[in-house]
């Protein structure tokens, strides 16, 4: 069993920087592929950006790309989110979310892939 924690979501103002913190408890964090999730009000739940268990793999949805960072510090089980240049469509719960995998490239983009899940963090794009 993984528990999963989010922290530092909050108001911020259009153009400017958050970063989401992800602590890990539970089982070996870096057998774990971590993602982010994001969902709007009266929304699906849709994906954010992944980095794989090992080599440090990232990717991310287009609408991210440039702008959000994906890393993790396997030495403090947390996996972090920086989001720069951040925008009013980027409101939104962040959720993030861990997959067992014994493959140390592997990346997944959809929420069915993923076993554990953290209970979410506001974060608000003001104009």
């Amino acid at each position: 069993q993984v528990q999963l924690v989010e922290s530092g979501g909050g108001l911020v103002q259009a153009g400017g920087s958050l970063r989401l913190s992800c602590a890990a408890s539970g089982r070996t964090f870096r057998s774990y592929a971590m993602g982010w999730f994001r969902q709007a009000p009266g929304k699906e739940r849709k994906f954010v950006a992944v980095i794989a268990r090992d080599d440090g793999i990232t990717q991310y949805d287009e609408s991210v790309k440039g702008r959000f960072t994906i890393s993790r510090d396997n030495a403090k089980n947390t996996v972090y989110l920086q989001m720069n240049s951040v925008k009013a469509e980027d409101t939104a719960v962040y959720s993030c979310a861990a997959v067992e995998t014994l493959y140390s490239r592997g990346t997944y983009y959809r929420p069915e892939e993923y076993f554990y899940w953290g209970q979410g963090t506001q974060v608000t794009v003001s104009p």
